[in-house]
């Protein structure tokens, strides 16, 4: 933390952004708080705790009084494996047999085949605030009784570079004329005309799973995680898979469980099944690791990030994309933040609003992998999986029209 305040002179900001930069990551604060076996439901509640973009002022404050003590050091600088896992493994209580398996699982589509879901609504879209929430919560026991805060996630951000019709949120050293400079020199990806695949789903928090309802109250008890492939992240990955399929480019959905029976590795375990995927086919150009965020600004308050889009609502989507400072190992880092770019770009050209900041900051997430590697949060735990299969939808269909439209043309003969 300390290159934060020694090269730059505003250091209560640089501050803030360094504490945010460690208690904040998108990986639902799972292998960051580590908590005491005596601590009894306190790791349901930890998972809460993610990449709180947009805190209010008094935040940070909150999460050092209640978790200070409780941060393990060693994952700043370790691998996650190095952790204690905060989670047990739970039972398996879902009717059919644990799907997650020691070998990647996946399906493929060809280009030209179809399911019967319905396709999401047609541009140019029509976006708003969302509306209260509209369904009734059910009984929860007050002592458990949690409120969910509706947010338009894109405005409320500050201090951001701007580009393009996106905007971004620096965690890192980079000066941001660097990191504009980086995005403005366009897209870097080009698919090729190959029935081969070329963009690969995988999730390495395969069991996040969403609010069955939209509601502005929660069960402080819910964990929200499920082996239900319906109900989780893969879910959401389906959609996403068939909107590029749909529009033509091969692709393959990996619906292992990387964080199943235990979430400590599973960043470790996604990378192996990665590097599968690409040894077999080289012909992959894009990595997308499609996750939902948590966020939580009070003890017994979450944050569901949403706008309307043609009336019904979607959950924003937040794109991480990590930097190297030397100890990532991510040399080509550049060439990520340009797809990143260049996909938040092509996504707000077609729906102004859905998206909220990148994060841009000093982690991994595998982005050493290729230079495609993206992490995509799609809506928070606050969210509904209608919501984030809506988004899912939408986003597909932004980014096959920006692969489409940058497509290597076949040589004339």
């Amino acid at each position: 933390m300390r290159r934060f305040w020694r090269q730059r002179p505003s250091w209560s900001k640089q501050l803030r952004k360094a504490i945010s930069t460690l208690l904040v990551l998108p990986v639902a604060a799972a292998a960051l708080i580590c908590f005491r076996s005596e601590m009894g439901t306190l790791p349901e509640k930890a998972a809460l705790l993610s990449a709180m973009v947009n805190m209010p002022e008094g935040s940070l404050a909150l999460l050092e009084e209640r978790f200070g003590d409780q941060i393990d050091q060693a994952y700043y600088h370790g691998k996650e494996s190095e952790v204690e896992p905060y989670v047990q493994p739970w039972e398996n209580t879902d009717e059919e047999e644990n799907p997650s398996s020691s070998q990647p699982q996946s399906r493929m589509k060809d280009a030209d085949s179809s399911d019967d879901a319905s396709s999401a609504e047609v541009f140019p879209a029509k976006v708003q605030n969302a509306r209260p929430a509209q369904d009734k919560a059910p009984d929860i026991p007050a002592e458990y009784r949690g409120t969910i805060l509706q947010e338009n996630m894109s405005v409320t951000a500050v201090d951001l570079v701007e580009y393009g019709n996106g905007k971004l949120r620096n965690y890192t050293e980079v000066p941001d004329e660097e990191v504009k400079a980086i995005m403005e020199q366009g897209m870097n990806i080009h698919l090729e005309q190959t029935n081969e695949p070329q963009v690969l789903i995988f999730h390495t928090h395969a069991t996040e799973s969403y609010e069955a309802l939209d509601t502005d109250l929660y069960d402080m008890r819910n964990a929200w995680r499920t082996t239900d492939n319906t109900q989780n992240m893969v879910a959401v990955g389906d959609a996403l898979e068939k909107a590029l399929t749909d529009a033509g480019i091969g692709v393959i959905h990996d619906t292992t469980q990387h964080d199943y029976p235990s979430y400590n590795g599973a960043y470790e375990r996604s990378a192996e099944t990665v590097k599968k995927w690409l040894e077999e086919y080289p012909s992959i150009k894009i990595a997308l690791d499609v996750h939902r965020d948590a966020i939580q600004r009070e003890e017994d308050l979450i944050v569901k990030p949403v706008v309307e889009v043609n009336g019904k609502k979607a959950a924003q989507l937040m794109i991480i994309t990590g930097s190297d400072d030397g100890t990532m190992n991510i040399p080509e880092w550049q060439q990520n933040l340009r797809f990143a770019g260049c996909v938040q770009d092509a996504i707000e050209t077609d729906i102004p609003g859905l998206t909220r900041p990148i994060f841009f900051c000093y982690r991994k997430y595998n982005m050493d992998l290729t230079t495609g590697s993206l992490l995509l949060e799609v809506g928070s735990n606050a969210n509904t999986l209608e919501e984030s299969i809506y988004t899912a939808q939408l986003v597909g269909q932004s980014i096959a029209r920006l692969l489409g439209e940058t497509a290597q043309q076949p040589a004339s003969e």
